[in-house]
């Protein structure tokens, strides 16, 4: 595997278990809401991992990843309209989609 794609994919691992950190065991939609610390870390932990999707995508085209253009689009959202992402779309990504693409990446960076 190219050694940026593999870096890459770290860093969307390394992402998703800070986002775990930040949430902790109990998941919480009420308490997300009322840390606004938490929350903004979580967005910029999802910023890197949609940056780092993107660039997965621009150095292989062939790379499939779940859900990668709904990712970069969410990056892109939190970026550059970020008066326009609500508390619930974060809370199902979190709960939703991180967990599908934790095992996604872990399977991919054991081969």
């Amino acid at each position: 595997m190219n050694l940026k794609i593999q870096s890459w994919l770290l860093d969307i691992e390394q992402s998703i278990d800070e986002i775990s950190d930040f949430i902790g065991e109990q998941k919480d939609f009420i308490q997300y809401q009322k840390d606004l610390k938490t929350k903004k870390a979580v967005e910029r932990n999802i910023e890197i991992i949609g940056e780092a999707v993107g660039r997965i995508l621009r150095e292989d085209l062939e790379f499939e990843i779940l859900n990668a253009r709904n990712i970069i689009g969410t990056r892109n959202r939190i970026i550059h309209s970020y008066d326009n992402i609500s508390d619930e779309i974060i809370w199902t990504i979190i709960i939703r989609e991180l967990p599908l693409l934790k095992l996604q990446i872990a399977e991919i960076l054991k081969n």
